[in-house]
């Protein structure tokens, strides 16, 4: 179907339903075709998971134990120059 313009403008929900229901539109700017409206497909594959299961450095990350105490940054803290006795 070639629609003009303005006239998809006007139509343009009930074009969205036929182009959906497999129709194919053409919209048209002076009687010369633009764009042809389509329904959307979704792209096959989408996220991987596990493509990093292998990685050691993932592994790693993986076995720390994120809240555990910081003796180092606690040494620096208390006894460093951060807070200078004054």
């Amino acid at each position: 179907m070639l629609i003009n313009l303005s006239a998809a403008k006007t139509n343009l929900s009930s074009l969205i339903n036929r182009a959906y229901q497999g129709e194919k539109i053409t919209i048209a700017k002076h009687n010369m075709p633009m764009v042809d409206l389509v329904a959307h497909k979704p792209k096959k594959g989408g996220l991987k998971l596990g493509l990093y299961k292998d990685d050691p450095s993932i592994m790693e990350l993986a076995q720390l134990d994120w809240f555990a105490e910081d003796k180092e940054l606690n040494d620096i803290v208390e006894n460093g120059a951060i807070f200078p006795e004054e």
